[in-house]
């Protein structure tokens, strides 16, 4: 039915926004996950949870190294929106939360969100723990262009003029598709981080 195309605009995501950005074709099947006609429906959710030592802090050149649970010591380099850095201590405890979702919508041509993306960043205020937290969301829509029910296979368009073919590999989830029709993918990403003293 309608579950193909949520499935089929995350495997074109990235051919169909300049971006770049979308998901890979290592997905899973998300076809039987798919929403039906105008409800949003969550397709992949990830979380997950790191905490870190920080290692060394170079406040001359923003430049932290920290070292994960495994052992493995990563380097990075912390921007001018970071107010409270000169706060952090070698041995703190760093947590970094990192989140991902990738949320579908059938919808009626014209009717859904714009493709777009929006970012927010929030720091904490002078003289608090150092912590921030980052989210960004871009919402891409497609529309069918074409299906070739013989050989499984759909054409998207999306919003800046570029298709895909992608191939339908259960021929059930072209039952109820027509050309015309639109999905809605909105992928999000979040970052937050906090500082845990020793």
């Amino acid at each position: 039915m309608r579950k193909l195309l949520a499935l089929l605009l995350v495997f074109g995501l990235a051919a169909l926004t300049a971006s770049g950005l979308g998901a890979q074709s290592t997905m899973p099947d998300l076809a039987q996950y798919a929403p039906a006609t105008g409800q949003s429906k969550m397709l992949k959710e990830n979380m997950k949870t790191v905490t870190a030592t920080v290692e060394s802090i170079d406040l001359a050149t923003r430049a932290l190294t920290l070292k994960g649970p495994d052992g493995k010591v990563m380097g990075l380099k912390v921007g001018e929106e970071v107010k409270n850095l000169p706060q952090l201590k070698v041995r703190d405890k760093v947590a970094v939360t990192y989140y991902e979702s990738i949320a579908a919508q059938i919808i009626k041509p014209g009717t859904g969100p714009a493709s777009g993306a929006q970012q927010a960043v929030a720091t904490a205020k002078p003289g608090e723990k150092p912590a921030g937290a980052m989210v960004q969301q871009v919402t891409v829509v497609a529309t069918i262009e074409a299906i070739d029910k013989a050989t499984q296979h759909v054409t998207l368009k999306g919003p800046e003029g570029k298709t895909v073919e992608v191939k339908v590999n259960n021929p059930k989830n072209l039952e109820g598709v027509k050309v015309g029709d639109e999905v809605a993918i909105t992928y999000t990403e979040a970052m937050a981080v906090s500082v845990e003293k020793p």
